[in-house]
């Protein structure tokens, strides 16, 4: 029989209680990583965050149990996209999601070659030269394409019909995200000359720039404004309603959430949908499946959405054959 003092029983139980918590974080270093960057600030992004946490346990991946996550938010400074996603990659996150503009999946795609990246972007992929192809994505990315700049000529011809008088109308992009201004004026610009409208162009990539914008919207007084779908525009939603409330603008966004916060319309993909989509794509790298195994997802459910409460407002009288091409009319 080995016999041992009172003293080296208690050496030994401190040892073993110290050894534990370097098992614990040992155990948690183990788990799989997810490098999420996103151009944006995290702040109005709790429901996408919760679509995307969804989408993971779909894929029975819970955050914090069997999967960590690490942020990366630029708060709507692009030029530090760059740094944040080299982060991740010294960080060796398994794999890294970017959301916010395809200018974040771009500076993935730049920061390494051999990390899957997934990205959800609102244009062509293979024309921002993200993927070779949308059936076989090769290399390390694929992700989910939006279609929000290929629906912007749908969306004005919409808000036309709910704004038939308009004659003159106010689009507003954001010039940090060049390329996504330079399709939007392209796509709203053709839509409008084939339908007799009158376009005056504001940028705006910050929110004093988005004041300054409605400033000229107050000396100018333009019919209705369309908002473009940079990410920006998107996450200042409510600023933008607001100003547009005070000027008694009709607006329309891209996404539903704008009109939930007081835009009259919205038209395009269904976000947190998307968000779902995305993050299960995520999971199916982390159980092995290779980026360029996956096409390149495009969105399939869209959602018109009026706000009959702020048309009231604004005076205009919807048309009965409007609202029934409605997803949802929110009284």
């Amino acid at each position: 029989m080995i016999r041992i003092t009172r003293g080296e029983f208690i050496t030994l139980l401190g040892g073993a209680a110290a050894a534990w918590p370097l098992a614990a974080r040992a155990q948690q270093a183990a788990l799989p990583v997810i490098g999420f960057l996103d151009s944006r600030a995290a702040d109005a992004m709790t429901s996408r965050l919760g679509a995307f946490r969804q989408g993971l346990k779909e894929l029975g991946f819970a955050e914090g149990e069997n999967v960590s996550v690490v942020y990366r938010w630029a708060e709507n400074r692009v030029d530090r996209l760059p740094e944040l996603a080299d982060d991740l990659v010294r960080r060796q996150a398994t794999v890294i999601v970017t959301t916010g503009g395809p200018t974040t999946a771009l500076a993935a795609k730049t920061a390494t070659t051999t990390i899957p990246i997934v990205f959800l972007v609102g244009e062509d992929p293979v024309r921002l030269g993200l993927v070779g192809s949308l059936a076989r994505p090769s290399g390390n990315l694929t992700g989910i394409n939006l279609l929000t700049n290929e629906l912007e000529a749908k969306r004005l011809e919409l808000f036309h019909q709910l704004v038939p008088r308009a004659v003159r109308v106010a689009v507003l992009v954001n010039p940090a995200d060049a390329r996504n201004t330079k399709t939007t004026l392209q796509e709203v610009g053709a839509a409008a000359r084939s339908i007799g409208l009158q376009v005056q162009v504001l940028r705006a990539s910050t929110p004093r720039e988005i004041e300054e914008a409605f400033a000229a919207v107050g000396q100018d007084r333009p019919d209705a404004l369309f908002v473009g779908s940079a990410a920006f525009l998107n996450i200042r939603r409510v600023q933008l309603v607001q100003l547009a409330s005070y000027h008694r603008l009709p607006v329309t966004f891209s996404l539903r959430e704008a009109a939930e916060a007081g835009g009259l319309m919205s038209y395009g993909p269904s976000i947190e949908d998307a968000y779902r989509q995305w993050a299960a794509y995520a999971g199916r790298i982390l159980k092995g499946t290779k980026p360029a195994d996956l096409p390149v997802v495009q969105a399939s459910k869209f959602e018109f959405v009026i706000n009959l409460t702020t048309a009231r407002m604004l005076g205009l009288a919807v048309p009965d054959r409007v609202l029934v091409t409605a997803d949802e009319v929110i009284e």
